[in-house]
């Protein structure tokens, strides 16, 4: 296999061309992060079953012709822990893939490990070790070595093999369809996650007064704009940990944020200025127009609450060891709150036309929905198995 790198822009429309013909094609990044606003894309890499190339974005600067493949539903991308591929399409195209298939989430549909790295699953799926030991490679550098450039093929030369003995696999257990949707999910989700206001990732943040919620909103909408006028990362601008503390705290003077921890550094005090109006702007604003915490505390389980959901998650589990699904890729604790939640409301969220909890929706149902909805109305009984069973518990219907 050659090492070099595509770097001439004709060249690359042919792979392009090349691609659509071939209509199916397995893509890999590799990318900087840690010092701007926005992943840096150093690298691409294609594998067809003809053709194994990386491409120079670096020097072919226009790269829409790819991005117009991602996003045209007649070609099959597929990639491995995708997000970061997806975000890039979304970023640069300002389109979401339309046929994007990951190999991480076909596997948990046919194991109970999810989410696999990509050496485990090439050996797992077809038996190779790969090699490993470029992961702390500057992939911005150039020229790039030539074991690096084959570490970054090898992340996609093997991509298409596997997906076809998945595929294989998913067809005869009639379960290609989940894993469609569920990339079409993850598809959705970065999508949600790109258009989320930054100030709601912050941990914490509903927990606040709404006076110091007004303040965290502030800081996080200058500190947003910092970051895009300079290019660097949140964390660079103003850690959240230090956002949050100076949102409880609400400091109206210089020396009320050097009392802070770490709030000494020189680039924070740069901006203590404008730090403190971003704090002001929050303490002037009239008190009918403060942000509502409302939301805080949705996710928190009374003691009740608690008890259900281990012993859905109990049974959650041992479903997924029956059918030889992955657990985390099924659903999460919040899910199953929410099926608490759903199950006990449930004539008042009928009035209100409220969705069905994730897991008695598609896929999650034909795993789960019933077995919910048995074990919350009292007519499974559990016992044990053998201790060496796959499946130590055995649930049954009660007649």
């Amino acid at each position: 296999m050659t090492t070099e790198i595509l770097t001439d822009s004709n060249q690359f429309r042919l792979l392009c061309n090349h691609i659509r013909e071939a209509g199916l094609v397995a893509f890999d990044t590799e990318f900087i992060s840690e010092y701007t606003l926005y992943p840096e894309l150093c690298l691409l890499q294609f594998a067809t079953e003809e053709q194994c190339v990386a491409v120079d974005p670096f020097q072919v600067e226009d790269l829409s012709p790819w991005w117009e493949i991602m996003a045209d539903e007649e070609i099959t991308v597929v990639v491995h822990g995708g997000q970061a591929e997806v975000k890039f399409c979304l970023h640069e195209f300002g389109q979401r893939p339309q046929n994007l298939i990951d190999l991480q989430i076909a596997e948990g549909f046919r194991g109970r490990s999810y989410p696999l790295g990509y050496g485990a699953l090439i050996q797992r799926v077809l038996g190779k070790t790969l090699k490993s030991g470029e992961t702390r490679t500057d992939w911005k550098k150039r020229p790039l070595l030539d074991r690096q450039i084959q570490y970054a093929l090898d992340d996609v030369e093997y991509v298409l093999p596997a997906w076809q003995r998945q595929k294989f696999a998913l067809q005869k257990a009639d379960r290609l369809e989940w894993v469609k949707t569920e990339c079409d999910q993850l598809i959705e989700n970065m999508v949600q996650e790109m258009s989320r206001e930054n100030w709601r990732r912050l941990s914490g943040v509903y927990k606040l007064k709404q006076r110091s919620l007004a303040a965290a909103i502030e800081l996080s909408q200058w500190r947003d704009t910092e970051a895009k006028n300079k290019n660097r990362p949140l964390r660079q601008v103003l850690r959240d940990d230090l956002l949050m503390e100076i949102a409880r705290k609400l400091p109206k003077k210089r020396e009320e944020i050097d009392s802070i921890r770490d709030m000494n550094r020189r680039n924070y005090q740069r901006a203590v200025p404008e730090i403190l109006d971003a704090v002001g702007r929050a303490l002037t604003l009239p008190k009918s127009e403060l942000p509502s915490t409302g939301t805080t505390g949705r996710n928190e389980k009374n003691e009740n609450e608690q008890v259900i959901s281990q012993l859905l998650g109990i049974a959650l589990s041992n479903r997924c060891a029956q059918m030889n699904v992955a657990r985390q890729l099924v659903g999460t604790n919040a899910d199953l709150l929410d099926v608490i939640r759903n199950h006990y409301n449930a004539t008042e969220k009928n009035k209100n036309g409220a969705s069905l909890p994730r897991l008695l929706q598609g896929w999650r149902a034909e795993v789960c929905g019933n077995l919910m909805a048995n074990v919350l109305n009292g007519k499974i009984s559990m016992r044990v198995a053998t201790i060496n069973s796959e499946c130590p518990l055995i649930f049954e219907e009660v007649n």
